[in-house]
């Protein structure tokens, strides 16, 4: 039986996961997180700086004096959280928290991906002995993919980074930042051309 625990939190419906000691997208609801915490966090990694996967990092972040990962490319979204947040959803947040940029190829057992498309600094963590991959907003079930209209964002980077998760084997469970989860290999031909 997989060991994720998995949160939906938030009016954008975030997955937030939570695999050991780490939690991944703290989309919202801090308490509701820390609620659920199997153990003790020991740190915080966001797939990207989207206001929706990191509002309740500062909180978390705080009450357990843990550090927020984010690969160091997506850290002005980071900055723009509270003004997305008000912007989009009319809410008032938590300050932003404060966050380590990604600087290994691996963090906690889970090797990172950066999988630029969606945002510049997007990420995915793949857990080889799990055999999963959580993969933000980089793709979805369905063959969904990440926005990117918006003017940081680059749908041929998208497309090589979806190109790079296609390569796991067939069997990886792909947890995405929204919906349920899927495969590699359910998604595989609605990708390959």
């Amino acid at each position: 039986m997989l060991d994720v625990i998995t949160l939906r939190v938030g009016q954008m419906a975030v997955n937030c996961y939570m695999v050991g000691s780490v939690i991944i997208d703290p989309g919202d609801d801090a308490e509701y997180i820390m609620s659920h915490l199997p153990k003790k966090p020991e740190l915080i990694i966001a797939t990207h700086g989207h206001f929706d996967h990191i509002m309740a990092a500062f909180a978390i972040q705080k009450t357990h004096n843990i550090p927020v990962y984010i690969h160091a490319e997506d850290i002005f979204l980071v900055n723009r959280m509270k003004e997305s947040a008000e912007h989009f959803l009319g809410i008032v947040t938590d300050p932003t928290p404060e966050v380590t940029p990604l600087s290994k190829r691996s963090i906690a057992g889970l090797t990172i991906i950066h999988a630029p498309g969606h945002t510049p600094g997007s990420i995915c963590l793949y857990d080889k002995q799990r055999g999963v991959v959580f993969c933000g907003d980089t793709m979805f079930r369905g063959g969904a993919v990440g926005r990117t209209d918006h003017s940081y964002s680059s749908s041929r980077d998208l497309a090589q980074s979806i190109r790079k998760l296609l390569r796991l084997p067939s069997q990886t469970l792909l947890l995405s930042g929204h919906g349920e989860p899927s495969s590699v290999g359910k998604e595989r031909p609605f990708h390959v051309q």
